[in-house]
C-alpha cells in the first residue's frame, strides 16, 4: 500500500516580547549581544495555526514561560512568507530565523 504524503502544515512564528523580559537573568545570559532598543522575541514552530499557538502560550497550555508572561503579539512580517512547510523544513527555518534576528541585535528566545 502506497503511503500518502501529507501536505505541509507546520509553521514558524515570532512573538514580540515585552521589554521587561530583559530583567530575566536567563534571557539576558542567552543574549549577550543584544542591542538596546531592539525588539525581544520568542521564535517557535508548530503544527497549528500561529494565532492558535499564540493563544495557547498566553493561556498557559504547553506554554513557554517567556511567551506566556511577556508575549505581546505575533510579528507575521518576520515569518508569514515561509509558511506552511514540512516539519523538517520548519525545524531548520526556526533556527535560521533565531540566528538572523540575534545577529540583527534582537533579544531572542527559542525553546
Amino acid at each position: 500500500m502506497k503511503r500518502q504524503t501529507r501536505r505541509p502544515h507546520h509553521h514558524v512564528y515570532v512573538i514580540e516580547l515585552h521589554p521587561d523580559v530583559l530583567q530575566e537573568p536567563k534571557f539576558r545570559r542567552c543574549n549577550p549581544d543584544y542591542v538596546a532598543g531592539k525588539p525581544c522575541v520568542y521564535v517557535g514552530m508548530t503544527g497549528l495555526d500561529p494565532d492558535v499557538r499564540f493563544d495557547k502560550h498566553k493561556a498557559g497550555i504547553q506554554a513557554n514561560a517567556f511567551a506566556q508572561q511577556y508575549g505581546l503579539r505575533l510579528l507575521p512580517d518576520l515569518y508569514e512568507g515561509f509558511n506552511p512547510m514540512r516539519w523538517e523544513e520548519a525545524v531548520e527555518r526556526e533556527i535560521e530565523i533565531g540566528i538572523d534576528l540575534r545577529s540583527a541585535g534582537f533579544g531572542v528566545w527559542q525553546a
